[in-house]
């Protein structure tokens, strides 16, 4: 018995149920991964998540199982309302108090603990003596005065320099006129 020839047509709509059972399953699969997370249901959402286009969420077969996770994710919440798992606002109002109370006590322990270290620094620098003050003192005032007989020394160096410059550019001038003349007392005769 032969088997029938399959024609490019067949070929391709076993292609697209192939593709369609495969992306239907993908938003199954999906679907129930949102569930287990605690993220939201919704069909825009698990279109995005699934990477499918928003018309399959809404097929036939998958949108009652959007339907069915959506309503079970209401019940639950529902149900935890009920149980008195959520905070109430006053409960909510109480804790803001609460941590407001404790930041302005870390505060207040900071700026204690700050006045400590300073009076701590003071005192170490009342013990550490006038005379190693005095001492470095005397070791900073020499080096100002060496470095300003070097920055007086550099100063004279580069007005020197700048006179030589200048008297080096006069004699050039003075040069160049000299030939001027001689080329031109040459051409004459």
């Amino acid at each position: 018995m032969s088997e029938a020839k399959r024609t490019p047509g067949d070929v391709l709509r076993e292609s697209r149920r192939k593709d369609s059972r495969s992306k239907r399953a993908k938003v199954l699969a999906t679907v129930d991964a949102m569930k287990a997370k605690g993220e939201t249901v919704t069909f825009l959402a698990v279109a995005r998540t699934a990477g499918v286009s928003r018309w399959l969420v809404y097929a036939e077969g998958v949108r009652e199982h959007i339907e069915a996770a959506m309503k079970s994710q209401t019940k639950a919440e529902r149900r935890t309302k009920q149980a008195g798992r959520d905070a109430s606002a006053a409960s909510l109002a109480t804790d803001l108090a609460l941590v407001r109370a404790e930041n302005r006590a870390l505060r207040e322990e900071r700026d204690r603990l700050k006045k400590a270290v300073q009076r701590s620094l003071g005192a170490q620098l009342d013990q550490a003596g006038t005379k190693e003050l005095n001492q470095r003192v005397n070791e900073l005032l020499a080096a100002v005065e060496r470095i300003t007989l070097e920055r007086d020394r550099i100063r004279a160096e580069r007005d020197d320099l700048k006179r030589r410059l200048t008297e080096t550019e006069d004699d050039l001038t003075a040069a160049r006129e000299a030939g001027k003349e001689m080329f031109k007392h040459i051409n004459r005769t």
